[in-house]
């Protein structure tokens, strides 16, 4: 049975030890909630019926601190290994959707309206900034298989190189060290 054509998901990976940070990032507080709870609002608001957060380091840490709201948690016990087995396990948990956003948590120039545009024409569509494709971006179902066959250390940035794209304004802002931080609390978005 074939999934209506507007009905997706959004993967939200999570799954890294923030280690130039020195704490979760996932559990860093902006505008009133953590990173990760707002990629999980951002996601859900944009239309998407299903939400899937990969976590991996520090997962208990990341559960008490973040509200988690109306999604799908799953731990990568392998996330160590890189970004392909948070994205295979992702996929995998995915039901019944004509295609995924899949985005990480800690880029706030991401709107549910940017999401929502990724997502408009149900065909593959990432962001461009800084002169590159990357995520977040629209896969469509067609998509699972290549997704699902990522290497560990692979994210899914090959099977971006050439869609189509939509630009999106301080995209190559995300949140790595302590001088991030400071930043993102001038961030406007």
């Amino acid at each position: 049975m074939s999934s209506p054509p507007n009905r997706f998901g959004a993967i939200i990976l999570a799954a890294g030890a923030s280690s130039r940070l020195g704490y979760p990032k996932q559990t860093l507080v902006f505008r009133g909630e953590t990173l990760l709870d707002r990629a999980i609002r951002i996601a859900q608001e944009s239309g998407a019926q299903q939400t899937v957060v990969v976590l991996g380091a520090n997962a208990a840490e990341i559960r008490n601190a973040c509200r988690l709201r109306n999604c799908t948690v799953v731990d990568n016990d392998r996330w160590a290994s890189g970004m392909g087995t948070s994205i295979r396990q992702g996929i995998a948990s995915l039901r019944d959707v004509a295609g995924t956003l899949i985005l990480t948590c800690d880029m706030p120039a991401v709107t549910s309206a940017h999401l929502q545009a990724l997502s408009a024409s149900g065909t593959l569509v990432a962001s461009r900034y800084s002169g590159k494709c990357g995520v977040p971006a629209y896969f469509p179902h067609a998509e699972f298989a290549a997704l699902s066959q990522l290497e560990d250390s692979q994210g899914a940035s090959r099977l971006l190189q050439a869609a189509p794209s939509i630009e999106l304004p301080s995209g190559d802002f995300d949140v790595d060290t302590p001088k991030d931080v400071l930043r993102l609390n001038q961030f406007a978005v």
